[in-house]
């Protein structure tokens, strides 16, 4: 039964067009097999599959994959029976600058004490950038940095503009440059110490397997930057020290040992959740954690769950929708209101949106906390009739700028809840996430805004697929049909990025490229047409042995020229998408997989190999004939 298993993962590993598991055709628990206590694989060779010779690393990596896929899961309450880790990596104290490096206070040189001083580096390491020429970033900065300061340096440090910096990061621009310039024995021996700090903090046992950590480090003290133009911009991130952190292991483990001279905040034994170590950041108040790598059993499972609950919407959508239309016309004004903001949802895939507290966050918005001012209606705009024109920030500050035609009754809705408001009242007067939340779980069980985004993600990228990809295509082409399905998901959920800084020049580097080719293509064609004459004249098998030779040059570059004309169009096209988001996180990786093994396209060309190692599970499971 293994060595089955085992031979089907190596035809997977080929990329050959194999059934791999049965799709499943509906949402579906974990298939009942018995867990696989050894896990060293067995290779089958065949005929048509000589065995490859692998080398030692890559080998060990195979034995030491978990495939917790196959076996039967009892409780989904309880994330772990084991656990086992040596706890964070702490940030190292702070190391006082050389004599030699000075601050100047009002043209002259001033000695800070060790806390004022580090902080002031956190700023002269950031002079060069755009931040420290904004006004509530260095309002902040100065106002957490006077907190550090003795009674002595506040009452002299008063003016940040009299603050001269340079010397500082002259400084730490010098060390970047020597780093640079390392030795490879020097280079060698600090990979070596990553390497074994890797090996000792990186991993931890869970369930007698031995998985990767994600995020295993604790952030250094800093500047909060914040997305966007965040309020907070500038705070002095504090210091986490063990006293800071909840240790989560299980009582039967070897509990982590803090650093010398310090001791935890306290040690738990919660197998109902998944991180390994919690601690509270001063700028937001929020937890954060050590979890597991993203290939992780217990990620793994999160994502097969998440898409598996979107696929549930499958069943019941219709009737979704039909209930939301009709409540269109409800008595209530918060049911309309409701009604409503689910059927953005639904068509924009717009995130729910968070109440938050004023001044506190980035005035970044989401349907639920929608504005007057951000929204605009247009009895008709472009030839189409009832227009609603929006623009606001969403998440990460990413502004959202979409023009839609809606229903008729959707827009005299809008006309309703905007009636006798003013540009900063709520456009959902009677709705919040909590009223929204608790809805859509009575509607279906697990049913968020993010299981709508994910569910019309997913099924926008299985629809564009049909849609896009021509059988006949080369590899090249088909890649672009992915990339253009992709592209679509990353429109309606509104994935932006900035055009990268490096882009004219590399897009000049392709079509040079692409110019050359042309003209060797020219010339070899004309090569061609003087081998065809000669031809004629005196039928020589070398004149046609050279003719044949050349005409499958020929087809070469001009394969290559289709690449590359190909490669220049989707580059030109994603520019300013960000596929990578809604790849990751809304899209079902089981329809990827599906659509490579059915087109005979490398998994390599769509995921790395990181992204590959989340998303095992997806590709052991899907064959060609998968469905969403």
């Amino acid at each position: 039964n293994k060595a089955k298993k085992l031979k089907t993962e190596k035809k997977l590993s080929k990329h050959k067009k194999v059934p791999v598991a049965e799709s499943p055709k509906k949402a579906s628990p974990a298939p009942k097999k018995k867990a696989v206590k050894n896990k060293k694989e067995i290779k089958e060779e065949t005929e048509d599959e000589p065995v490859k010779k692998k080398k030692k690393g890559v080998e060990e990596e195979e034995q030491a994959v978990w495939k917790w896929w196959e076996e039967q899961r009892e409780d989904n309450t309880v994330k772990w029976t084991f656990l086992e880790h040596k706890g964070p990596v702490f940030a190292p104290a702070y190391e006082p600058l050389p004599k030699s490096v000075r601050f100047y206070y009002d043209g002259k040189p001033m000695e800070l004490t060790p806390n004022t001083e580090e902080v002031a580096v956190f700023y002269g390491r950031m002079l060069d950038h755009e931040y420290t020429t904004r006004e509530v970033f260095n309002t902040n900065f100065m106002k957490d940095w006077r907190k550090v300061m003795t009674a002595e340096e506040k009452a002299k440090i008063t003016d940040l503009k009299k603050c001269n910096f340079h010397e500082i990061l002259d400084y730490f621009k010098k060390k970047t440059e020597e780093r640079k310039a390392m030795s490879k024995e020097e280079k060698q021996r600090l990979k070596k110490e990553n390497e074994e700090m890797v090996k000792q903090y990186g991993f931890c046992i869970i369930d007698n397997h031995k998985e990767k950590i994600g995020n295993f480090k604790i952030e250094p003290p800093s500047l909060f930057r914040g997305r966007g133009d965040h309020p907070k911009q500038g705070m002095v991130k504090k210091r986490i020290n063990p006293e800071d952190v909840i240790i989560n292991c299980s009582k039967d483990s070897k509990i982590p040992v803090p650093p010398a001279g310090h001791k935890w905040k306290e040690v738990r034994h919660d197998n109902k959740v998944t991180w390994l170590a919690s601690w509270s950041e001063n700028i937001q108040g929020a937890t954060k954690y050590v979890m597991l790598n993203a290939a992780s059993k217990l990620k793994g499972e999160k994502d097969w769950q998440k898409y598996e609950t979107a696929r549930k919407l499958h069943k019941c959508v219709d009737k979704i929708r039909a209930q939301y239309q009709e409540d269109w016309k409800s008595k209530e004004m918060r049911v309309r209101q409701r009604a409503v903001a689910l059927y953005f949802i639904d068509k924009l895939a717009l995130r729910a949106g968070n109440e938050k507290e004023e001044g506190e966050t980035a005035d970044t918005v989401g349907c639920c906390s929608l504005r007057v001012e951000h929204i605009k209606l247009h009895n008709e705009k472009d030839g189409k009739q009832y227009v609603v024109e929006f623009d606001f920030l969403g998440k990460d500050s990413i502004r959202y700028q979409n023009s839609i035609p809606v229903e008729k009754r959707v827009f005299k809705n809008l006309e309703l809840f905007m009636e006798n408001k003013q540009p900063e009242d709520d456009l959902f007067d009677r709705l919040n996430t909590t009223i929204l939340n608790k809805h859509l779980q009575d509607l279906m069980d697990g049913l968020t805004a993010k299981v709508f985004r994910t569910f019309n993600a997913s099924k926008t990228l299985s629809e564009q697929l049909a849609l896009l990809t021509n059988p006949d295509d080369p590899p090249a082409a088909k890649m672009l049909a992915y990339n253009r399905a992709n592209r679509a998901v990353a429109i309606l959920c509104n994935h932006q990025r900035s055009v990268p800084k490096s882009f004219e020049k590399s897009m000049e580097n392709l079509m040079k490229k692409i110019d050359q080719k042309k003209d060797e293509i020219k010339e070899v064609k004309k090569q061609i047409k003087g081998i065809k004459a000669d031809y004629k004249k005196e039928k020589s098998v070398r004149t046609k042995t050279l003719y044949e030779k050349k005409k499958k040059h020929l087809a070469r570059l001009e394969e290559g020229l289709t690449r590359m004309e190909v490669q220049a169009t989707d580059k030109d096209e994603n520019k300013e998408i960000a596929l990578g988001t809604s790849k990751l996180n809304y899209l079902d990786p089981r329809i990827s997989v599906a659509w490579c093994k059915k087109y005979g396209i490398p998994l390599e060309k769509v995921y790395n190999k990181t992204q590959r190692d989340k998303f095992r599970w997806a590709i052991d499971m899907a064959d060609q004939h998968f469905k969403f």
